[in-house]
C-alpha cells in the first residue's frame, strides 16, 4: 500500500469523479484509476462504486476513508514538524474566498502579493466558492485559509477573525411604495417578495438568522450569486433586496432603508482550521493577514 494510492482514493471520493480528481492531482486519469485498482486488489474489496454518474465510496470504501485521511494527515503533520524545526516556509497554500470580498479592511490581491514577496518558495492557489463549501474544504484540509461570510455562529472546528462588519439594509426601487421610508422593521416586509443570495452564503445565513429572530420565514422570490444582479432586480420593482449597506449605497438609483428590528449585519471573516495540523506556509499567511487587518477599522 502506498500513500499515493490513499491520496488518489481520497481525492476521487471528494471530487466524486475520476476526471476532476486527476485534474486536481495534476496526473493522467488512467494513472489514478490504475492506482486505485491496485489498492482495491490489496484490500480484496471494491472501494468505489463506479456504476452511477457520480463516483461514491462503497460500504467498505466508506469504512476505509477516515483511516486513509488520517494516514495522509499524519504524514503531512510530520512534514510540517520538520519544516518548522528547520525554519522553512515552503510548499503550497490554498486560499478560498467568497465572490464579493471587497471592503476597506481587505485588499486580497495586495495581501497575496505581499505574502509572495516574503515567501517566494510558496505556491499560492486561489478559488472562489460559497461560504458553506469553503468551510467544508477547510475542515477536511482542501483549503488552508478562506475569507468567508459569517452568520450568527462561527463554524465548528474553525477559527475566525472578522475582517469586515457592516449593517444589512433593505433596497427597493425609487418608485416602490417603501421608498418614502428611511427605517423599517423586518415584519413590515414579511409578505414582500425577497431578492437574496442562495443558501450556503454568509449573507443569506445572516438574513435567515434575522428572519428567524423576527419569528417568521422570508418569502424568497429571486436568488442569485451576483449581488449587483440582485440590485438590478430590486431597482425594477421585482421585490425587495437585503444587501450590505456599502453595496446598496453604491447604486444611487436605488432607495436604501435602514433595518431597525432586528438589526442584521454582514460580516466577512478570515477563517482557518483550529484543529489538526496547519502547514508553516498557511500559518505564515494567517499571521500576515491578521497583522495587516487587525488595525483596519470595521464599518459600524
Amino acid at each position: 500500500m502506498e500513500l499515493r494510492q490513499l491520496e488518489y482514493f481520497v481525492t476521487v471520493v471528494e471530487e466524486a469523479n475520476f476526471t476532476r480528481a486527476a485534474a486536481r492531482l495534476h496526473v493522467a486519469q488512467p494513472g489514478v484509476s490504475a492506482q486505485i485498482r491496485r489498492l482495491e486488489r490489496e484490500f480484496g474489496q471494491e472501494l468505489l462504486d463506479r456504476s452511477g454518474r457520480r463516483v461514491s465510496p462503497t460500504e467498505v470504501g466508506a469504512a476505509v476513508l477516515p483511516y486513509a485521511r488520517a494516514a495522509l494527515a499524519a504524514v503531512e503533520g510530520a512534514r510540517h514538524a520538520v519544516d518548522e524545526l528547520a525554519g522553512l516556509v515552503r510548499g503550497h497554500v490554498r486560499v478560498g474566498t467568497v465572490v464579493s470580498v471587497t471592503s476597506p479592511g481587505l485588499d486580497l490581491p495586495g495581501l497575496l502579493a505581499d505574502f509572495h514577496r516574503e515567501h517566494p518558495a510558496v505556491e499560492i492557489s486561489l478559488s472562489q466558492d460559497n461560504s458553506d463549501r469553503m468551510v467544508e474544504a477547510l475542515q477536511d484540509g482542501r483549503l488552508d485559509v478562506a475569507f468567508i461570510g459569517l452568520g450568527s455562529k462561527a463554524p465548528q472546528g474553525i477559527e475566525t477573525q472578522v475582517v469586515h462588519d457592516e449593517p444589512l439594509v433593505v433596497v427597493v426601487g425609487c418608485g416602490d411604495p417603501l421608498a418614502a421610508r428611511t427605517t423599517i422593521a423586518l415584519k413590515a416586509i414579511r409578505d414582500r417578495p425577497l431578492i437574496t443570495l442562495p443558501r450556503g452564503t454568509g449573507l443569506r445565513a445572516a438574513i435567515d438568522d434575522a428572519y428567524a429572530a423576527a419569528g417568521f420565514q422570508p418569502h424568497i422570490a429571486f436568488e442569485g450569486s451576483d449581488p449587483t444582479f440582485l440590485t438590478g432586480l430590486a431597482g425594477r420593482g421585482l421585490g425587495v433586496a437585503i444587501l450590505p449597506e456599502s453595496l446598496a449605497k453604491a447604486h444611487p438609483t436605488l432607495h436604501v432603508i435602514t433595518i431597525t428590528r432586528p438589526r442584521p449585519r454582514g460580516r466577512i471573516a478570515l477563517a482557518w482550521r483550529s484543529e489538526g495540523p496547519i502547514s508553516p506556509a498557511a500559518r505564515a499567511l494567517v499571521e500576515l493577514a491578521r497583522n495587516v487587518m487587525v488595525h483596519q477599522p470595521s464599518t459600524h
